[in-house]
């Protein structure tokens, strides 16, 4: 039976460890995790691809033979990075504070109460001896807030984990994740040639080459299908770095561009379109890929998705079938051909702000949502 007591002092003891990332480590945490689920008598694993940043995997076994029972399984995996607290905090970012029903924390939405909701369901179905015959995985994971290669990617491209279905709980108020855009983080270096300031035209100004670069960036027409849950293809300048002293003319200029991108697109031809750009402006100049996310769906009438839905409203909780713009890591099952979908608990607009917090109310009623679902879906 899933304990609210319980549940809320657990948040509260994730939230006060701190796993910030940037730097990344989450050693700490992991520990306990690892320490709370090993409790329960689970088979425990972690699996370590970065100093200080283990994954944690704890299985709850079926009484299916045992080749089944895992080639059936269903994954439940959220994250326990955070986001850097930074400043302006009015509650202590690791303290847990409960105030008015919302319990404020570094991670309280995203993702350390998605994090205590899995961890309490899976002590609730082992103290009700809940007799499952499929294995049921939380694998809770590193390295999310700065892509993942130390966390979910590793796990799934060494086959640490293959279910038949993941459920990424990694979202806000029940939604239910089926869409999400693609994810294209590049640099852009452009090299000019230094001068005085005084006699400009000597030189080549890296500086303004970028800015006209960027002003051409945002007018690109892309041309793609207009998806229902996702809108338009977007642009974002994240960082712009050049120059080094008022009167030179600078020689080095770089920008950090982020593109989401949206299902169908191809980005190949992404890249193509920013290539044209930059090559009509720059004469030297130098394209850096940092991270490549594809676009990801799944069916809304999937059957895994229908019982997420159904479970829900039969519990009076508004599951909502959405898209998301961002990134979250059902994109990497796709590669694997497992279906994925994200739901979770969280509260929407919080994550990655001053104050973040999760309401009681929606973590607890959530994880009683959450051991349902594994309940029905035990029976498909």
């Amino acid at each position: 039976m899933i304990n609210k007591n319980r549940l809320i002092k657990l948040t509260q003891k994730v939230i006060s460890i701190n796993s910030e990332n940037p730097p990344g480590n989450e050693l700490e945490l992991s520990r306990f995790i690892e320490k709370d689920m090993r409790s329960l008598g689970l088979q425990v694993r972690t699996y370590t691809y970065a100093k200080n940043r283990p994954n944690i995997v704890a299985t709850l076994r079926g009484t299916l033979p045992r080749k089944r029972a895992s080639k059936e399984a269903l994954l439940i995996t959220p994250h326990f990075d955070t986001v850097p607290i930074g400043k302006g905090w009015k509650f202590k970012p690791l303290g847990g504070e409960v105030r008015n029903g919302k319990i404020y924390g570094r991670g309280a939405t995203d993702d350390k109460g998605n994090l205590a909701s899995c961890m309490e369901v899976m002590r609730s179905l082992v103290e009700d001896r809940v007799s499952l015959k499929k294995d049921v995985i939380m694998a809770a994971t590193a390295d999310e807030e700065t892509g993942s290669k130390y966390g979910i990617i590793p796990l799934l491209d060494r086959k640490v984990l293959k279910p038949r279905l993941a459920l990424v709980m990694d979202s806000d108020d029940f939604d239910t994740i089926i869409a999400q855009k693609g994810l294209f983080h590049s640099r852009i270096q452009i090299f000019g040639k230094q001068a005085h300031g005084a006699y400009n035209w000597r030189g080549i100004n890296a500086i303004e080459i970028a800015a006209r670069i960027i002003n051409r960036l945002k007018k690109i027409k892309w041309n793609y299908k207009k998806h229902p849950l996702l809108h338009g293809p977007t642009m974002n300048i994240g960082v712009i770095k050049g120059g080094d002293k008022v009167n030179m003319v600078c020689d080095f200029c770089e920008f950090a561009l982020d593109t989401r991108f949206s299902v169908g697109m191809d980005p190949k031809e992404i890249y193509k379109k920013i290539e044209e750009v930059v090559q009509g402006e720059a004469k030297k100049y130098k394209i850096i890929t940092d991270d490549l996310q594809l676009p990801y769906e799944i069916d809304r009438k999937h059957p895994y998705v229908q019982t997420y839905v159904k479970t829900a409203q039969k519990m009076r909780c508004q599951a909502s079938i959405k898209g998301s713009e961002g990134a979250t890591v059902i994109t990497f099952f796709k590669k694997h051909k497992i279906p994925a979908f994200a739901t979770g608990y969280g509260a929407h607009g919080t994550a990655h702000t001053n104050d973040e917090y999760a309401v009681v109310n929606s973590l607890y009623r959530g994880t009683k949502v959450l051991e349902q679902f594994i309940k029905e879906y035990d029976l498909l």
